[in-house]
This record gives C-alpha cells, structure tokens and sequence, in this order.
C-alpha cells in the first residue's frame, strides 16, 4: 500500500520507520529538517508533491491541534479513494469532520507515547481501533498493530472518550498535583525520584494536547472521584484513624491486583 504519514515528529518517524519495509510510504512535513533521518522513505515537503505520489492512506501524526487542519491542508492532493488516519489521543471534532469529509477513514489510538514507552518492545502496551472505521482500514491497523504486539482493544468514539478520561485524565492529573507542591530535594528517595522522572516526561508534552485530555467531558467525574479521596485520606490521617487506614490500604490493593 501507498502510504503518507504526515508530520515527521516523534510519532510520524516511528510509523515511518516501522511501515517503510512492507509499504511504499512518504512522509510530509514542511520542516525539512524533520526530515533528515528518516530512510527508505520519500521525503516531501511540498503539498503538490502529495498529489505525485497519490497515496492510498493517509496517516495523520501531526500534533493534535493541529490534526483537522492538516487533513483539510492535504484533501485536495489526494483522491477520493484515500483512505484518512488519524492516531489522535483526544477525538474531539473528528467524528464531524470525518462525517462530512467525503474520504472514507480509520481512527485508532496507539496507547503509548515516545516519551515514555520503549518503541522496541510494546506487548505490554495497547492500542484502540475506533469501530466506526471503514472495514478495510480496520483490517490493516489490526494487522498492523499485531505485528508491534500491541494489545487491541474496538471502541467507538463516545468510549474512546470515557476511556482515555480514565486512563489518561487520572494519571495526568495526578501528576499535575504532585508538581504543583514540589519542592527541591536535596536527598530524593527512589519513589521520589520515580514521580519526578514521571513528571518531567508528562511537563514535556504539548500543553494543548495536556487541555485537551483534561478538558475531555468525562474528566471532571474522575477528578471529583480522585477530590473525594483525597478528602477521606486526609481526615484519616488527621485523625490517625489506624482502623479506615487499614481499610483505605486494603481497597487501594484490590483495586491494583
């Protein structure tokens, strides 16, 4: 297949790099410094290049404010018979844009990130694949992404949404906190230290891509549950209640098992 990844960051270099051997792929970017070390691949940096090589999917890895804009920066390069992509972590806008497009398309959220994951080994990581994608699109980021051994998971776009506001607002959130209150150390123990790297790789991200997962509609129930929480931790601690500690420390255990 004839694919172009647009955006040469982190993620679209990863996607190059790991689709260039069994596909014909160019990548798109109009930094073309971005472009210097990606291999085996066509390098473009002019929209009327896209229509020269007439690709039969596009995938869409720009940073995520700007994803619709490149899909509606690219349209009139492509036909009619390409196939869009996106791999966005928040859908907002997407499911109206993609209604309305006239291209058929496949949605799906690697659930792993450069900043974090090892790109050498991800079996323990997963990625979504939004059911209201074409067919064939579905078909070959299944085969796709099993060939990274991803684990995959079929979601449409309302859970999409309810999913990456549970396992990405808490964490997010969580870790905004404990930096809120940081303070230097001059003798961090490892979990400290552990928390910090968390926090370093979290406050290297895009701050919009950081808004958009928290301002997701379905944050504000997890926050209001983290609130609730803390409420109760703080007044057992308060009280030295060793007896609701037992309780609160048991319960935190069943809930990781």
């Amino acid at each position: 297949m004839k694919i172009l990844i647009v955006g040469a960051g982190k993620m679209g270099t990863f996607l190059t790099d790991a689709l260039c051997f069994k596909h014909e792929v160019a990548v798109f970017d109009t930094d073309i410094s971005k472009l210097r070390f990606v291999f085996n691949t066509q390098r473009l940096s002019k929209l009327e290049e896209i229509k020269n090589f007439d690709p039969e999917m596009v995938i869409n890895s720009v940073t995520i404010k700007y994803t619709i804009d490149a899909f509606q920066q690219i349209m009139p390069y492509i036909s009619s018979q390409c196939i869009l992509s996106d791999i966005a972590s928040v859908k907002t806008g997407l499911p109206e844009f993609y209604a309305t497009c006239g291209h058929r398309f496949v949605s799906t959220h690697p659930m792993f990130g450069p900043t974090f994951a090892n790109l050498t080994d991800l079996m323990n990581h997963n990625a979504i694949i939004i059911s209201e994608s074409d067919h064939m699109g579905k078909t070959f980021f299944k085969d796709f992404y099993g060939s990274l051994r991803l684990n995959l998971f079929e979601y449409s776009f309302e859970e999409h949404e309810k999913t990456t506001a549970y396992s990405l607002s808490i964490p997010f959130a969580s870790t905004l906190a404990f930096c809120s209150v940081m303070k230097h150390q001059d003798a961090p123990g490892t979990t400290f230290k552990r928390h910090m790297d968390i926090a370093r790789g979290l406050l290297s991200e895009d701050d919009y891509l950081l808004s958009e997962i928290l301002f997701n509609p379905y944050t504000g129930d997890q926050l209001e549950k983290i609130c609730n929480e803390m409420n109760l931790l703080l007044d057992i601690c308060r009280t030295k209640d060793k007896e609701r500690f037992q309780s609160f420390i048991t319960k935190a255990r069943e809930n990781i098992k």
